[in-house]
C-alpha cells in the first residue's frame, strides 16, 4: 500500500472497533481480501450470513437463499420467505424492551422547528396512518405515489403502504407538475400523498398547486392526501384528505406478511429518452441492502444517529431510512438547504444532534467549500465517526479540504457509489482498510465487481467498464412493467454480465476510481479522458469554484472538450483567465487534451441532491433535447448555457 496514496488507516483498536471486523472473525476470517473473495465466490451463504447479521424478522423463514432457476437476471433471494420491512425497520425495535423508547426519527425544519419520535411512537403512528389508508380502500399490491417534503410524515407514511401490503413510489419533492404526472401515469397511482408545501430558503414552497396540476393529468389517481406543512388552505379538490383526519381513524395493529419477493416500492430514475425508468425493489431487497451497506459498510450502530442531505425521491432518501432504522439508529431528516440561513447550517446540525454519520455529495462539498472552513470552527463535530459521499466522482481540492479542513483528518471518508437499480453501493471504502482520496477501496463485500475492456476481458491499470458478475441482495427486480427494457440496459452488452454504466480504473494496489459515466467519456483523438478528469484540473485553481466538461463533435480530432466553470466570488473573468486555464489543462493532462473552450458561467445544472447534470450542458450547448429535465434545481443554469452558446454563434 502506497503512502502517497492512504491519507487515512484504521488503528488496530478502530479496527476491531467495527461491525465488519467482528463479523468476519465471527465467520472465521482474519484477511479483509479472503473475506471478500468468499463473499462473491458463494453468493448465497454470503447474503444468508448477513441478513442474520443485520436480525432481519421473519415471519416465515425461507426454505434457500437464493433461486437462480430463472436466470441471472431474475435471482429470487430468500425464496419462500416471508417478512414485511416495516416491520424490519420499525416494529422490531418499539417491541424490544431495550430499544422501544430509543430515538427512531429526528427532524428539524429549515424554520427551526424540530419534532421526535421514539421508536413505540413511530410504530402508534404507522398503526394509524395504515388503519386510515385501510379505511380509505387501500389494498394489497396497490400503488400510493408520495410527492413528499422531508417530513416525519413521509417516513411513516412509507411504512404504513408497507405495513398494508401495498406499494409506494416516491416522486422528488422538486419535481413539477408535469414530471410528478409522468410517474403517476407510468405506475398508475391509486394514490398520492403530498404536503401544502416546505420551506427552501425561508421561502414557503407552494406543493399543492404543483400536485393539483399532476392529479389532473394522471386518470388513475382516485384520492389526494395532504400533509399540512405551511397549515394552509388544505383541499386540493374534492378528493382531498387531510392526513390528521386520516389519522384519527381505528389503528390497524396486523401487518400484512409478504413474500420475500414481493413489491415494496417503485423508485423512477431519470432516463436519457425522456422516458423515466421504475426500478422494481422488493421487501428483502432494497431494505436488506441497504442496512448491509449502512451497518457494516459504514458501521452504523445502534443509537447512532445517521444524516444524508438528500430527498425522499432520491435513492439516498430510502436508503436513509432502512440503513439507519434497521440497524436500530436514529435517522435525522432535514427540510432546508445546508447554507440557510447562514454557511454554517450543516455544521450546527451535526453538532446540535450529535450526528456520528454524515452524507453528503462533492457538489454540496464544493459549495460549502466557498464559504470556508471557518464557519465549521464554532461546532463541535466530535461526534461524527463517518463522512458518507455518493453522487458523483470527486475532485481532489474538495475531498481534501472536507478531509482536512473539516474532519482534520482524523474522519474517514466513506466514498460510496452504486445507484438506485442496486439498492446501494457498488464501491465504498470499508474502514478496516487505508483510504485515499476521491478513490474507493474495494467493491463492498457482496458485489462481485470487475472492470472490462471493450472486447469483454477483466483488466486493470486502464480505464474500463464497471460490471458485475453475479447477482446481489437488493437488486431491481427489473423495470416496472418494462421487462424488455431493463434487459436491453443493464444485460445486452456480455452474457450474464451487468454493465453498470461508469467508467472505472483499478490499480494494482486495490484502489478504485471512477472516471465519470461511460456515455460521458470523451474520445479526443483517439485517447479516451472522464470529464472528471478535466474538472479535478481547472478546481485545482484557486480562480475556480465548480466545473462541468462535455464532450462535443470536432471534424478534427472527432471530440474535443468544452468546459464550464463558475469561479470564486472574489475573481473577474478574463481572457487572460480563460487562457490560463485552457493551458492549466494541458499542462496537467497533455496538450492534446487541451479544451477548446472555456465559458464562465454563474452556475451548473444541478439535481436537488446536488449533482451535476452534464447532460443537461451538453443538450444547452448543442441546442438538442436533453430528455428528462424534471429534476434540476435550477433550470436557469441551462439558459445561460444556450444563451452563451448563442452569443458565440
Amino acid at each position: 500500500m502506497s503512502d502517497t496514496k492512504a491519507v487515512w488507516s484504521p488503528t488496530q483498536e478502530q479496527m476491531e472497533a467495527t461491525r465488519l471486523y467482528q463479523w468476519m472473525k465471527k465467520l472465521g476470517f482474519t484477511s479483509y481480501e479472503a473475506f471478500y473473495q468468499a463473499s462473491i465466490d458463494d453468493i448465497a451463504w454470503f447474503w444468508e450470513e448477513a441478513e442474520k447479521e443485520l436480525g432481519i424478522p421473519w415471519f416465515k423463514q425461507y426454505e434457500k437463499a437464493l433461486s437462480l432457476e430463472k436466470g441471472i437476471q431474475w435471482p429470487v433471494w430468500f425464496q419462500n420467505g416471508a417478512l414485511n420491512a416495516m416491520d424490519a425497520a420499525v416494529s422490531r425495535w418499539a417491541n424490544d424492551p431495550t430499544m422501544r423508547e430509543k430515538q427512531a426519527l429526528l427532524w428539524e425544519g429549515e424554520d427551526g422547528q424540530i419534532r421526535q419520535y421514539s421508536f413505540a411512537e413511530m410504530q402508534a403512528e404507522v398503526e394509524r396512518a395504515a388503519g386510515g389508508l385501510k379505511k380509505l380502500g387501500l389494498k394489497k399490491g396497490e400503488i400510493v405515489a408520495i410527492y413528499m417534503p422531508m417530513l416525519p410524515e413521509t417516513v411513516i407514511a412509507m411504512m404504513a403502504i408497507s405495513k398494508l401490503g401495498a406499494i409506494y413510489s416516491p416522486v422528488f419533492s422538486g419535481y413539477g407538475a408535469e414530471a410528478v404526472a409522468t410517474r403517476l401515469q407510468a405506475s398508475e397511482a391509486k394514490m398520492l400523498l403530498t404536503a401544502d408545501g416546505f420551506y427552501r430558503r425561508g421561502k414557503p414552497i407552494d406543493l399543492r398547486r404543483e400536485a393539483e396540476k399532476a392529479v389532473a393529468l394522471s386518470p388513475t389517481v382516485e384520492q389526494v392526501i395532504v400533509v399540512g406543512r405551511l397549515e394552509q388552505q388544505l383541499a386540493l379538490n374534492h378528493h382531498a384528505i387531510n392526513w390528521n383526519e386520516l389519522i384519527q381513524a381505528e389503528p390497524m395493529i396486523k401487518t400484512e406478511e409478504m413474500e420475500s419477493d414481493e413489491t415494496l416500492m417503485l423508485i423512477y430514475t431519470s432516463g436519457t429518452t425522456g422516458r423515466p425508468k421504475g426500478a422494481v425493489h422488493t421487501h428483502s431487497g432494497f431494505p436488506i441492502k441497504a442496512a448491509f451497506d449502512a451497518g457494516i459498510g459504514m458501521d452504523v450502530k445502534k443509537e447512532d444517529v445517521m444524516f444524508w442531505y438528500t430527498d425522499m425521491g432520491w435513492m439516498m432518501g430510502p436508503f436513509l431510512v432502512y440503513g439507519g432504522l434497521i440497524n436500530g439508529a436514529t435517522i435525522l431528516l432535514y427540510e432546508g438547504t445546508p447554507d440557510y440561513p447562514h454557511p454554517d447550517r450543516l455544521w450546527k446540525i451535526v453538532s446540535d444532534h450529535g450526528v456520528t454519520h454524515l452524507g453528503v455529495s462533492p457538489t454540496l462539498i464544493r459549495g460549502m467549500m466557498k464559504h470556508g472552513e471557518k464557519w465549521a470552527k464554532p461546532y463541535d463535530l466530535s461526534t461524527l465517526r463517518v463522512i458518507g459521499s455518493t453522487g458523483e466522482p470527486w475532485n481532489p481540492e474538495p475531498w481534501r479540504w472536507l478531509f482536512e479542513k473539516i474532519g482534520h483528518g482524523k474522519i474517514p471518508i466513506f466514498n460510496y457509489s452504486g445507484g438506485t437499480e442496486i439498492s446501494g453501493g457498488i464501491l465504498g471504502n470499508v474502514l478496516i482498510r487505508p483510504i485515499g482520496p476521491i478513490t474507493f477501496n474495494s467493491p463492498l463485500p457482496g458485489m462481485a465487481a470487475d472492470v472490462y475492456s471493450q472486447d469483454g476481458k477483466s483488466i486493470s491499470n486502464e480505464v474500463g467498464e464497471l460490471v458485475l458478475t453475479k447477482p446481489w441482495v437488493g437488486m431491481t427486480n427489473g423495470f416496472w412493467k418494462e421487462h424488455e427494457r431493463f434487459h436491453e440496459t443493464y444485460w445486452s452488452r456480455w452474457p450474464n454480465t451487468w454493465v453498470h454504466g461508469d467508467w472505472v480504473i483499478k490499480d494494482e494496489e486495490g484502489f478504485w476510481t471512477i472516471t465519470g459515466r461511460s456515455d460521458d467519456t470523451l474520445n479526443i483523438a483517439g485517447k479516451r479522458v472522464g470529464p472528471a478528469e478535466v474538472e479535478s484540473v481547472l478546481v485545482s485553481d484557486h480562480s475556480v469554484v465548480e466545473a462541468g466538461t462535455i464532450g462535443v463533435p470536432d471534424p478534427i480530432k472527432g471530440e474535443v472538450a468544452i468546459c464550464f466553470v463558475v469561479l470564486a466570488p472574489d475573481i473577474s473573468e478574463s481572457a487572460a483567465l480563460k487562457e490560463r486555464l485552457l493551458n492549466l489543462v494541458a499542462e496537467k493532462l497533455g496538450k492534446a487534451l487541451k479544451p477548446k473552450d472555456i465559458f464562465f458561467v454563474q452556475d451548473l445544472p444541478k439535481t436537488r441532491n446536488a449533482k451535476v447534470m452534464r447532460r443537461a450542458i451538453k443538450a444547452a450547448y448543442l441546442h438538442q433535447s436533453a430528455g428528462d429535465l424534471s429534476s434540476l434545481e435550477n433550470p436557469e443554469a441551462v439558459e445561460e448555457i444556450q444563451a452563451l452558446r448563442k452569443s458565440c454563434s
